[in-house]
């Protein structure tokens, strides 16, 4: 049974002409007020994942519930569909379960609040927000298992609730919650943030309509969703084929010692709408690597994907969602059956955007980007500090962006462009650890006309006894390159104990048991590079060499030969000469070779034995 909203005034909003400047202001005052529920959480939240990286994500929706300003897309209507009970004024609603509302969250640290914006007793908007919490209970500190086999063993499920009821707090609700989690304080702290951040977006909205009046501010709002679905018609008529193009990758392997698992999809034009088809993608794994898309998601991944390549100006939202088409196998890695575990879905969900890369860039190779740093890795350290007191880090490593047609791909950056990094200082000031190396790593970002970005160095020595849980992927595969750019490097992981033994860690490992004085060595991916490296500029590796970020050894990768910090024009041409001759035909994708090649030579380049191909029944 749908949800039943309780509206006193039954009186339709009416669709009327909005003129264009009345229609620029609130477009703009919308963007506002997204910006601003970012700036409430920030300041009010205490995790640092929050309050540092910005790890949460605000969304505005009209009357409808669809998506007017925000960023991961509407999941109103789902919900509308699912919850049984009444939506009254005053209420607020909280859950994290993926399974019950449809993937609008994908794994259960993140909390998800939605407030319906009444005004004059009817809704006239809807404003939400997820954001990671560091912990929500389950069997390891940070709630992100690497071994877990259902989702029962990763932390508290929250179905829909009221966590407010009419306006009041359902506060032995929230007790029950809190008493599950092992950071209760920054829990209660980073609800009550979402939901100020949420408040005030409905604040804002109301402001508006008082001013314009409700009718001329909800028609404004349908004229955006109007002009986003107009622009993304045209889009997809040129970025589309009619013919069926397909591409694949992998997340490298699930923690428990198989992989890689192979993400597959196709895409195509029928009439104006775009067609993109999962099959072919591996069936969901055994462990929490799994990733529950929802389809509305990925409508918006591929939304500003798009807009963003072609008119940034654009104020994204979800009107263009009718023009897409996604299918999505039942029981696959995408779409996992319940229970199967989703807590380490990151991997899959950064992925994604390279498969988009791939899949677009076929059409137009010289438009495409190279692959990426397509995922947020987690360093998580938890324990007793020396006065007895528990603390427990949960931080998101950057790495290299790749290249690109327009140039060099930045270093050391987020997957998303909103995350910001955790201050050395801050982390050294509130955890026993020190930060003793951050840095980016030269000729980590793959060689190229335009080089991809490189990844990050960061060593952090423990002070404390405790425990680790490193969460990250490309340790086998390579971040490919295009147009003749080479891959980027792959990441790495080791612990160096105190008394001067190594090990290499796996990529996602849980439960690693350090000493103080324990250093462990984070090193995150570069991007793939973009176009023919025997064509850049020697010029622009001598100063990238200046710069750190490609070494004197590393500068062969271009064919540049450098003595006496200048380059060497005459053995430099020669050099280039004679790369070009032997390297062959170049292909449009550079992935480091087959998975079979990349498998036979793991543990001699990683140090870690290769994982086991998954077979299913």
């Amino acid at each position: 049974m749908p949800a039943q909203l309780i509206q006193p005034n039954t009186q339709p909003l009416k669709r009327i002409a909005v003129d264009t400047v009345t229609l620029d202001i609130i477009e703009n005052a919308m963007g506002n007020a997204r910006n601003e529920m970012d700036a409430v959480l920030i300041r009010t939240a205490m995790s640092p994942g929050i309050r540092e990286q910005g790890d949460a994500f605000p969304m505005i929706a009209n009357h409808e519930g669809k998506m007017v300003v925000g960023q991961f897309g509407s999941f109103i209507t789902g919900f509308l569909e699912a919850y049984n009970g009444t939506v009254e004024e005053g209420d607020i609603f909280l859950t994290n379960d993926p399974y019950m509302c449809k993937g609008a969250v994908s794994h259960l640290p993140d909390w998800l609040v939605l407030v319906p914006v009444f005004k004059g007793g009817r809704i006239i908007n809807w404003s939400a927000m997820f954001g990671h919490m560091s912990d929500v209970g389950g069997k390891v500190p940070g709630s992100l298992p690497v071994d877990a086999r259902s989702i029962h063993e990763e932390g508290i499920r929250i179905p829909p609730i009221k966590i407010y009821k009419k306006g009041e707090l359902s506060s032995d609700v929230l007790e029950v919650i809190l008493h599950n989690v092992r950071m209760p304080g920054w829990n209660r702290s980073d609800l009550n943030a979402i939901i100020a951040a949420c408040r005030t977006a409905g604040k804002r909205c109301v402001e508006l309509a008082d001013r314009f009046g409700d009718d001329i501010f909800s028609s404004a709002l349908g004229m955006m969703l109007d002009r986003n679905y107009v622009a993304m018609k045209e889009i997809i008529r040129m970025v589309v084929p009619e013919t069926k193009r397909s591409f694949e990758d992998y997340i490298c392997d699930d923690g428990v010692g198989l992989g890689p698992y192979t993400l597959r999809c196709s895409f195509w034009r029928e009439g104006d709408k775009a067609i993109f088809d999962f099959a072919g993608t591996d069936p969901q794994a055994p462990s929490s690597v799994n990733f529950y898309v929802n389809e509305e998601m990925f409508k918006m991944f591929f939304g500003a994907f798009i807009i963003n390549l072609f008119d940034p100006s654009i104020l994204f939202n979800d009107g263009f969602y009718e023009l897409v088409d996604v299918r999505i196998p039942e029981g696959s890695i995408l779409k996992p059956k319940e229970p199967a575990a989703l807590s380490c879905r990151t991997h899959l969900l950064g992925r994604i955007f390279d498969i988009m890369g791939g899949l677009l860039g076929q059409g137009t190779p010289d438009a495409m980007s190279a692959a990426g740093f397509s995922d947020s890795p987690h360093f998580m350290y938890s324990g007793y500090d020396d006065k007895d007191e528990w603390f427990q880090l949960f931080q998101i490593g950057f790495g290299g962006i790749p290249g690109r047609p327009v140039g060099d791909g930045p270093d050391g950056h987020s997957l998303w462009p909103g995350f910001t990094n955790v201050p050395n200082e801050f982390i050294e000031a509130y955890f026993p650890l020190r930060v003793e190396v951050y840095e980016t790593l030269a000729d980590s970002g793959g060689a190229g006309l335009h080089r991809g970005g490189n990844g990050l160095r960061t060593s952090y020595r423990l002070l404390a006894d405790g425990q680790v849980s490193i969460h990250d992927d490309r340790w086998l595969t390579y971040p490919w390159g295009v147009n003749g750019g080479a891959p980027g490097q792959r990441s790495r992981k080791e612990l160096i104990r105190a008394d001067g033994s190594r090990e290499i860690l796996p990529s996602k490992c849980d439960r690693v048991q350090v000493k103080k004085g324990d250093l462990i060595v984070f090193d995150t991916w570069g991007g793939g590079g973009w176009g023919d490296p025997l064509q850049r500029d020697p010029a622009m590796v001598l100063v990238d060499i200046e710069r750190g970020l490609v070494s004197v050894e590393g500068a062969r990768r271009y064919g540049v030969i450098i003595k006496d910090g200048q380059v060497d024009a005459i053995e430099t041409a020669e050099l280039r000469q004679k790369m070009a001759s032997e390297r062959g035909e170049v292909e449009l994708f550079d992935r480091g070779g087959t998975i079979d090649e990349i498998k036979s030579r793991c543990l001699a380049e990683t140090g870690l034995p290769a994982p086991a191909t998954p077979v299913w029944a």
